[in-house]
């Protein structure tokens, strides 16, 4: 059977960039755009050329892509021809072979935001599609608001579409502008654009996911004929965010009735770098990824339940939808103290530890995860230290160095121009080898009122000398850092878990617990290191 082509469009670089606090350099654009790329997406959206600096550079040296650079604007404002727009050169100037126009189609927004009348607007969506074509660009229209337009004057809104479509545009893009709409109008409103003669293979879909159905309405268009999908990588996006490709892409690869009737042009190895390529995105944005995110998320494939777990080691499609290697992903088996025999050896057999079922060491394994939960610790997401704690009962743990004190100070003071400051030392003596070794750090660079901290003094300490190790330690460093109290009032205790990442990319966590933070962050940051050693081969 011969499958439809369905493409692909990207807006992370221009309706992403759109997110409460994401603003991107060109540099970092320019890394993004490439690896979209090579993930396969049909069109790459660059940004909206004379917008801002970063976006007119981006343009000015963009890099080559075998996908379609496109330059995002707006149609001409009316009163001046689409030549004489000088907001409208200022994209065509970006040199793309495609262009993105964006104009209104409710016409509420047309009388009341525009403050022009409604053939006016039609006759700038027209001039300005018209104008693209004769410049040999390829034309896209954003109608902006679609949905909304088609519910309160349809003859208006399919108006507007067939202006951009008579003048030469590729695509005509119906934008859930609001992101109010819900799958079953979007279906439907498709399904009644294509029999009003808008052609499905001419139509694209853009939705926002400000009622969590962004991905839901956007494969409702598709079901309904639409041939063009437009979204960003995790989900990035103005409000709640665009529809996330991260789990469109994989639906439509691995679902049906999606996989078997459409040709994304995304091979089944572009798949498997789709969580890179989000963990990626999350690290240029310096965010903690989303445990819980379709198809890429940490927690995607981790089955806690002693129960799944039990089945899982039988046959992993019992509980789960798809295998995680086909997304780059991994199954895991968190341990908690829900945890049964199966979850504790399928983990450890994760973590190379093949142990047989009638293992002495099992019972007393399990049992120590529970008398730990019980004081506060969590192994649900700390699988790091879980490992450690396996291996100490197995006695597969090496003991690299002991640490002797710790001491940390932190001091708010006013300096000599008479700016609070505050600022943090960390002294940390160990044994190596029978060598005892002290290392030092303090925050000299504080200003107003913040600096890294007592925790990141007391890390930068614990990890500057650390002897014939030191080099496997190099690389690591801290991405995210947890607190939580477990119980209230003056007998408070303080759970800390901390997320690594090495030079290699490979990420996992710790926890430490304590009535002291410090000294909670403290045991986390010493498991970080003894597991980095572990899994290096380091010999005490």
């Amino acid at each position: 059977m011969t499958k439809d082509r369905l493409y692909i469009y990207d807006t992370t670089l221009r309706d992403g960039q759109q997110t409460q606090g994401v603003q991107f350099s060109t540099a970092e654009k320019t890394r993004i755009a490439q690896a979209l790329d090579g993930l396969g997406v049909d069109y790459i959206e660059g940004g909206w050329p004379g917008a801002n600096p970063t976006d007119s550079d981006f343009f000015a040296d963009a890099p080559k892509t075998r996908a379609t650079m496109t330059a995002f604007g707006m149609t001409k404002r009316a009163g001046r021809s689409a030549a004489n727009d000088e907001v409208l050169s200022a994209v065509m100037n970006a040199g793309t072979p495609a262009v993105c126009l964006v104009g209104k189609t409710h016409d509420f927004h047309v009388t009341a935001a525009l403050g022009i009348t409604l053939e006016e607007n039609i006759d700038n969506i027209r001039a300005s599609v018209a104008h693209l074509v004769a410049e040999g660009r390829e034309a896209l229209f954003d109608a902006e608001h679609f949905f909304d337009g088609y519910k309160a004057n349809p003859d208006y809104a399919l108006d507007c579409l067939r202006a951009a479509l008579d003048a030469g545009a590729r695509w005509i893009v119906l934008c859930d502008t609001n992101g109010g709409a819900l799958p079953t109008e979007v279906g439907r409103i498709v399904g009644a654009v294509i029999a009003a003669g808008i052609p499905g293979d001419r139509l694209g879909i853009h939705t926002h996911d400000d009622t969590g159905n962004a991905v839901a309405n956007s494969l409702a268009a598709i079901e309904a004929g639409a041939r063009q999908v437009q979204g960003t990588l995790n989900g990035l996006g103005e409000r709640c965010g665009n529809a996330n490709l991260t789990s469109l892409i994989p639906t439509l690869l691995l679902k049906e009735p999606f996989a078997s009737t459409l040709d994304t042009g995304i091979s089944t190895d572009a798949l498997m770098d789709l969580r890179r390529v989000s963990l990626m995105l999350d690290d240029i944005l310096n965010r903690v990824p989303v445990k819980q995110a379709p198809y890429v998320g940490a927690s995607a494939f981790a089955h806690k339940a002693g129960l799944h777990a039990s089945a899982i080691l039988k046959d992993p499609t019992t509980y789960e939808h798809v295998d995680p290697a086909l997304v780059g992903n991994t199954r895991i088996i968190p341990m908690s103290n829900q945890a049964g025999q199966s979850n504790l050896r399928k983990r450890l057999s994760d973590a190379g530890l093949t142990v047989d079922k009638d293992e002495a060491a099992l019972p007393r394994i399990l049992d120590a995860i529970k008398m730990k939960e019980a004081q506060g610790y969590s192994y649900d997401t700390a699988q790091a230290s879980f490992e450690l704690l396996a291996r100490e009962e197995l006695a597969l743990l090496p003991h690299f160095f002991e640490v002797e004190r710790y001491r940390v100070i932190s001091e708010r003071r006013r300096n000599a121009k008479g700016k609070l400051v505050v600022e943090s030392e960390a002294v940390v003596t160990v044994q190596i080898d029978g060598e005892t070794r002290t290392s030092f750090f303090k925050n000299e660079h504080a200003s107003d009122l913040s600096d890294d901290g007592p925790v990141n003094a007391l890390w930068q300490a614990l990890k500057s000398d650390l002897g014939r190790y030191q080099e496997q330690i190099d690389d690591m460093r801290l991405v995210d850092f947890k607190v939580r109290i477990t119980n209230g009032g003056t007998e408070a205790v303080t759970r800390v878990i901390i997320d690594f990442q090495d030079g290699a990319g490979r990420r996992w966590a710790t926890v430490g617990v304590s009535a002291n933070i410090v000294d909670a962050a403290f045991d986390a940051l010493l498991d970080g290191i003894n597991w980095k050693l572990v899994q290096g081969g380091a010999v005490a």
